[in-house]
């Protein structure tokens, strides 16, 4: 009998399945391998062992743990919600009255399913919810649609939804907490709602359309950031996109629901909104997952505001592959799809390069012939060519305007060297939620590096002459594998020998097999042993370096010549065998 639910999840659920839902794996020998979802990255680092039913990120980042700890990661969550997701994955039973599995966010999950069952209710029962409907009805939206994204109706009175809520055993504070009342009145009333979605398709929060004579308030109202729901961390219709987007290795970026539902209505599966704000860094990162080609399919005002510029500028300065559909002009997809939905399955099949879109669009704009028109179009141009990030592709484009304006190619290039970008756009390859090392010092790292290596090659423990330099943790680890040979005979059983012999360690010694494994046709472990012993007495050397040069600064300020003296005499002794370090 299976001791715990944890155990049970781990063993009905493959690690290399539930990564794999959230990012493309690849197999490499007897693991798979992936770019780390963690930080940008260009070639991958990231490695999963399906025989241990671990990971273990080995660039920057160096995060590695189970299947919980990578759920936890990803989305962001505690252990009680990552259990309670995995388990509705392995169809596990949790006992739902665990204080400790029934957080607070759960609470907040339970506040807003139900809050999406009470507006889904609202239109399909009240009279204002069904009028509601017959207007999305006659938009194109299909009844099948309506039920599929849980589309409702918020009634236009102060506390429907908050009395509901309480009367099912919820604190009138956490119904402000999901998003849902502002001082114990609905924040949504009289409106169509639209619930938001996270990656399990939960729902997290909703967007709320105005529907009915009040013209005195905006036409959209979200839900504010809450515990669940940051917008700037989340894409409408990603939940039921993102196998369709890794599929198609592209995806659609439009602006509203309404445009991803008569999208994924259509059989256009693999899209997604931004819900009328500008890409964020965050939302990139998770889109990196499934693929780095997108399409936006905005209209041609959104297209050329500045907002939909910094998304478009974002995204090709962390490296992917922006095209734009030409919309035909004051339609959304959602107009065009109404209308002809094979149109729109068109549209999304081909796309123009940004940048032709932005030469065509500034060169409609301004006489490319007068000196007036030549010099507005190369300000609006220029900047855009600077921020891309590849000379090469750079170099193209303005040489593509020289030649469209009769230009010299230096006299682009001076002008271009003028610009000044904004910082807050012109960052560069960014880490998504990154954290190199993740509080790991330079040290811990290299005594790892020195563990894998012995795993692999036991042998090169004769070139270690002293262990003094290790940490208390690692210097007993490798004495007890140096006074003990035999452990290693067998190489199937070393590591469980190790994990025997020191269990608060196991799983950081599975990691290190691991990662010796990862590495086994990377490295000659004669010369990788001998530039980390080198690195880790360099280390050592400037700590006893840092610790001498605080004591002179204190000896100075007790003016004691003498102590300063001796320790000077110090100071430079390890200094020389610093350099002399080095040198070998």
């Amino acid at each position: 009998m299976l001791s715990s639910p944890i155990e049970e999840i781990k063993n009905k659920l493959d690690i290399v399945e539930v990564i794999g839902s959230y990012i493309k794996v690849q197999k490499a020998g007897a693991n798979y391998r992936a770019l780390c979802p963690f930080h940008a990255e260009k070639s991958p680092s990231f490695f999963i062992s399906p025989a241990r039913q671990i990971w273990h990120c080995f660039g920057s980042c160096s995060e590695g743990g189970d299947i919980f700890k990578f759920v936890m990661k990803i989305e962001g969550v505690e252990f009680a919600d990552a259990l309670r997701l995995l388990a509705q994955k392995a169809g596990v039973e949790l006992q739902k009255q665990d204080p400790k599995i029934r957080s607070q966010r759960q609470r907040l999950y339970e506040i807003c399913a139900l809050a999406g069952q009470f507006f889904s209710k609202q239109m399909e029962s009240g009279k204002k919810g069904q009028e509601a409907k017959k207007y999305l009805l006659d938009r194109g939206i299909s009844q099948e649609s309506l039920q599929e994204w849980q589309i409702g109706y918020a009634p236009d009175l102060v506390q429907a939804l908050s009395d509901f809520l309480v009367g099912r055993g919820y604190k009138r504070s956490e119904v402000d907490q999901a998003g849902l009342a502002v001082n114990d009145r609905d924040r949504f009333r009289s409106r169509i709602m639209f619930p938001i979605f996270d990656l399990n398709s939960k729902i997290i929060g909703f967007g709320g359309r105005i529907f009915g004579d009040n013209k005195d308030t905006a036409k959209y109202v979200n839900t504010p950031n809450t515990l669940l729901y940051d917008k700037s961390r989340v894409l409408y219709g990603l939940n039921k996109a993102k196998l369709a987007i890794r599929k198609e290795d592209k995806c659609i970026l439009v602006e509203g629901y309404t445009d991803v539902i008569m999208s994924v209505q259509s059989g256009v599966e693999n899209v997604a909104a931004a819900s009328g704000t500008a890409l964020t860094e965050y939302q990139l990162g998770i889109l990196r997952r499934y693929s780095n080609n997108l399409l936006t399919a905005f209209d041609m005002d959104a297209a050329g505001n500045s907002a939909t510029r910094r998304s478009i500028d974002l995204a090709r300065i962390q490296g992917f592959d922006v095209k734009v559909t030409i919309m035909p002009s004051g339609k959304d997809p959602a107009d065009v799809i109404a209308s002809d939905p094979k149109k729109w399955r068109e549209l999304t099949e081909k796309g123009q390069s940004i940048m032709d879109f932005y030469f065509t669009t500034a060169f409609a704009k301004f006489d490319g012939n007068s000196p007036e028109g030549k010099r507005e179009i190369s300000k609006e141009l220029l900047p855009t060519i600077k921020k891309i990030p590849n000379q090469i592709e750079q170099s193209h484009w303005v040489q593509e305007l020289g030649k469209r304006l009769e230009a010299k190619e230096e006299d682009v290039r001076l002008e271009m060297r003028k610009c000044v970008l904004e910082k807050e756009q012109y960052k560069g390859p960014q880490a998504v939620e990154a954290s190199p090392d993740k509080g790991k010092q330079r040290k811990q790292l290299i005594e790892e590096r020195i563990v894998a290596v012995v795993m692999k090659s036991p042998q090169q423990l004769e070139q270690i002459k002293d262990f003094d330099c290790f940490s208390a943790k690692i210097k007993e680890v490798l004495d007890y594998i140096k006074t003990n040979p035999d452990i290693h005979s067998e190489s199937a059983k070393f590591l469980d020998k190790l994990k025997e012999k020191f269990p608060q360690l196991a799983d950081d010694l599975n990691h290190l097999c691991f990662r010796a494994e990862i590495e086994e046709h990377d490295i000659e472990p004669e010369l990788e042993m001998e530039i980390c012993l080198a690195e880790l007495k360099t280390l050592e050397l400037k700590a006893k370096l840092d610790e001498i040069s605080f004591n002179i600064k204190k000896a100075e300020e007790a003016k004691d010549d003498n102590k300063v003296k001796d320790l000077m005499s110090s100071f430079n002794k390890l200094a020389n065998e610093l350099n002399n370090n080095h040198a070998s």
